[in-house]
């Protein structure tokens, strides 16, 4: 079973697509099992399926199809000889993390990018210090994995990363550029092809004045959603403009309810302007954030809740 982990909480996806973990196997020895089954209650609630399970020779083998990631309470020289002769494709292998009984380090050394780096931040949650060798991740910055998980997509083109995650680094790639069909397209090897996971989310639409609070967006969006037919659970994502990228609040609410954040160019949003009128047309060029950014992030084109503004702080929009 291969899955997408989305924002925290996992989706199933085709194995083929590659991201990770919906099923977490808590490997350890038997002397360990107490401090194995308090982690697997820890990461309980953020996957689907968490074990744990007493160590044997032959235990990552028995299981290797079971699970979508495997932490093993041991020494990584263990982990890695036990499962090295199992492993053949990123793509498809599960991912492994290693850490210590008293949780001080969490280590992906397989799969960082398809579920051990979630899982180690998970474990971060329980005290330990997860130790992040991916080369974006190491340098603060976010691979195209990652941007795909935020955005509810998953890769196509799994080979192709390797370059793109090389224009991350030298903050060369840009923002993710959508393509609507039915279209034909040829790209090239160093093109990350990203698609959906799911077919009928919707898209937070949000714009805000300078300095708005974590509280005042979380408020925003709960009030929304409210009038809609649609909860949290249905977000695929948000959506705001480049120029509101940075806001500390918005990034803060998002972070805290697993949402990944998308910010789309001035000319995107013209070309999806919404339909209630906005000040900032007048007097910065830039259509309305909330509307715009929702109609452009939606599979459909379309609004499910046109521009509502919370405290005269934060505008909302829905789309779909």
């Amino acid at each position: 079973m291969s899955t997408d982990d989305i924002d925290g909480r996992q989706r199933k996806t085709p194995d083929s697509d590659g991201e990770a973990a919906e099923a977490v196997a808590i490997i350890a020895f038997e002397r360990k099992m107490n401090a194995a089954e308090a982690i697997a209650g820890g990461l309980g609630d953020r996957y689907d399926t968490v074990d744990a399970i007493s160590y044997h020779a032959d235990v990552f083998e028995e299981h290797w199809a079971e699970y979508d990631c495997f932490v093993g309470l041991m020494a990584s020289g263990i982990a890695i000889r036990k499962t090295a002769h199992l492993l053949e494709d990123k793509w498809d292998d599960p991912a492994i993390v290693v850490a210590d009984e008293e949780l001080t380090w969490a280590i992906p050394i397989m799969g960082g990018h398809h579920g051990a780096n979630q899982v180690a931040k998970d474990l971060a949650t329980m005290g330990a210090i997860p130790a992040m060798t991916t080369a974006s991740e190491a340098a603060g910055k976010q691979g195209v994995e990652a941007r795909a998980k935020a955005m509810d997509l998953h890769v196509v083109n799994g080979s192709s990363t390797v370059a793109t995650n090389l224009a991350v680094l030298d903050d060369e790639l840009g923002p993710v550029a959508r393509l609507d069909g039915p279209r034909a397209v040829l790209v090239g090897d160093d093109v990350t092809v990203l698609k959906r996971n799911a077919d009928n989310g919707v898209v937070i639409g949000t714009g805000s004045v300078s300095g708005a609070q974590k509280e005042t967006f979380l408020a925003a969006w709960k009030t929304a959603l409210e009038q809609t037919e649609y909860d949290i659970e249905d977000v695929e994502f948000v959506a705001t403009a480049t120029r509101k990228e940075d806001e500390e609040g918005l990034l803060e609410a998002a972070e805290e309810l697993g949402f990944g954040v998308v910010a789309f160019e001035k000319e995107t949003l013209l070309e999806h302007e919404g339909p209630t009128p906005s000040r900032s047309r007048e007097l910065l060029g830039w259509p309305g954030v909330s509307e715009a950014s929702a109609i452009a992030g939606g599979r459909e084109h379309e609004l499910v809740l046109e521009k509502v503004g919370y405290e005269g702080e934060v505008t909302v929009a829905i789309g779909r």
